[in-house]
Order: structure tokens, then sequence, then C-alpha cells
């Protein structure tokens, strides 16, 4: 396949981010000229890219950041675990909708070529396999209320586009539980994953909410951000699921996670505490149908990211809260 990145100007909204650092890069080796968003620090840009340090929030700087761009990837969102975005809901709604709104409508604008959007699995009512074409049919699960319905309401905005402006050049993409080097660790506000890294190196014995048997789609943001340029090379009308397709329970995490230690902590299953739905799996057929393979294991990935995180992931400052800073 043609290389079609090469030269082209292209944003990456949020691309110090944990996928956006894994998309950057590749860009960077495609020889795109990559120009990055972000409120983190500056210590966090990619090699070979640029930042620019602004918020999205200002619809005049999402006009200015689009202006003479080729492609637009934008992953800018706020990042949170579901205990916070239910503590602070507003501070997770409120900014995703402004982003999300002003970033669609300035490529709009400015006649940006091709726009992928970065949905998410939280638009998904519950149950257990999740298909793109359902969405629209259901509501967001009680869990993932405020994330589900703020990302939805983008993707509807891209609906809206497609029959008003006759605009085919946006695609939308739903990450499954994305994990990976860059990811959020703060032990009040991580997913699980980095929760569960995060907390494993400092306790023992080491209590895991739940029974274990809850079972999820874990996926690498290597992979996710591979699925991204699939995405945005083929740009299909439709709505693409970007998971492995395979299901683990919380039970194997925590063994991948314990097997990787020198000093192994007992394990304490709180089972006082909820498991979570029962079981989350994203039905991939349609991306597999553009070519898109993961090819990195859990047990692989997992390994890495605390190989990483023991390294110089513990170090690394400088990441904008959105549930401290919008106070």
């Amino acid at each position: 396949m043609s290389n079609i990145f090469e030269g082209k100007k292209i944003l990456v909204t949020g691309g110090t981010g944990m996928i956006g650092m894994s998309l950057v890069r590749m860009l960077v080796e495609k020889q795109a000229e990559v120009t990055i968003v972000s409120l983190d620090d500056l210590g966090r840009t990619p090699r070979g890219a640029s930042l620019r340090c602004l918020d999205l929030r200002n619809f005049d700087n999402c006009l200015r950041v689009c202006d003479g761009i080729d492609y637009v990837f934008h992953l800018a969102g706020v990042k949170g675990s579901p205990d916070m975005t239910r503590k602070q809901p507003a501070s997770f709604f409120v900014p995703t909708l402004m982003f999300n709104t002003n970033m669609i409508e300035a490529a709009r604008m400015c006649g940006v070529e091709r726009f992928l959007y970065t949905s998410s699995i939280g638009v998904y009512a519950p149950a257990e396999i999740f298909y793109e074409d359902d969405v629209w049919q259901t509501f967001p699960s009680e869990n993932d209320k405020f994330a589900g319905w703020a990302k939805r309401m983008a993707e509807l905005q891209i609906e809206a586009y497609k029959i008003q402006y006759n605009l085919h050049n946006f695609v939308t993409v739903r990450p499954a539980n994305v994990y990976g080097n860059y990811d959020n660790f703060d032990p009040n506000n991580a997913m699980v994953i980095p929760s569960l890294i995060n907390r494993v190196l400092k306790e023992n014995p080491f209590v895991v909410w739940g029974d274990g048997s809850a079972i999820r789609d874990f996926i690498h943001a290597d992979d996710v951000a591979k699925g991204m340029l699939i995405a945005i090379e083929q740009m299909p009308n439709q709505p693409i699921n970007l998971g492995s397709g395979v299901g683990y329970s919380i039970k194997e995490l925590v063994e991948i996670i314990v097997n990787n230690l020198e000093i192994k902590p007992e394990v304490i299953w709180d089972i006082s505490k909820p498991s979570g739905d029962k079981k989350r799996l994203m039905d991939v057929t349609r991306a597999k149908s553009l070519g898109f393979k993961p090819q990195i294991s859990l047990a692989e990935g997992v390994k890495d990211t605390i190989d990483w995180y023991r390294e110089i992931g513990h170090l690394i400052k400088g990441r904008y809260n959105a549930f401290t800073e919008n106070k």
C-alpha cells in the first residue's frame, strides 16, 4: 500500500497521551509533518513532532490549529476512571463535549481532507459482545453514562455533517480497554491495568475488588494506533471497533501481572466489592475486513508496560489532570 502520510501536515490532538504517543511515533516514521495539541507538559513531546499547548475548549484555538492541516487524528479527551467520572461528571462531560464539537466544526470549516474521531467502548449499553450497529438502539451503561453520552454526541455530529454537507471524510473508531506505556497510573484516577500495576508494586497483600470473574477486552495502545492508521487510509463510512476480540478475566489479568514480579504478593479478592459487568467484548469483524489484526498479546503487552513503568514511567510527570485543574 502506498504511503498516504508522507509529506502530509497532520494534527494529532492529545498526542502526548498513551495512544497518541504510539500514533505520533508511527506517523513520524511514515515521514509525516506532525503537530500535536495538548495541555500536557512540553517535556512529553514525542521525538520528531512539534507541540502547541492550546486549550481546545476555545473554538478560535481549534480553527488556528486546523488551518492548513491535511489530516486530523482527534484523540484529545479527559482520561479518568469510572469512579472518578461518577464523582466529578461535569469535569469529564463538559470539556469532552467542547473538545469534540469545536474540533469537528473547525475541521469542516478549514476543509481538512481526512478526520479521525476517537470514540470509546463507553458508548455501548451493557452486553456480552458489542456490535457497532447496535449503539443507537440502546443507551450507554449507567457506569459509563457521562462518558458514553459525551462520546456519542460527537458521533452524532459527524453523522449530521454527512447528511447536511455530504461530507464523508470523517471516520470514527471505538477502542476497547486500552493500556500501554504513557498510560495514566495515578492511583486515584487510573483504569484497571495501570491501577493494578501501580498498586501491585507497592502492596502486599494485594487486594483486588470482586471475585476476578469479569471478562474484558484489552488492547495495547500500539495496536490501536495501527488500527487508526488503517481506518484513515481506507475511510470506511461506518464506525469501527478497535479491540482484540479476545476475552480475559480479571483473575487471568492479575495472574499475568503477578507473574512478572520477582517477589509475588499474596492476592486477596475482596468479594464485598463489585466485580462489574460479567462480560464486555468487542466484535471486530468490521475491523478485520479492513486488514486490522492486533499483534500484541496481553501477556506481552503487560510485561512491556510493567518494565517501562518500573524503569521510567513512575518518574514521568507533567500530565494535565482535568479533575483537579478544572475545579
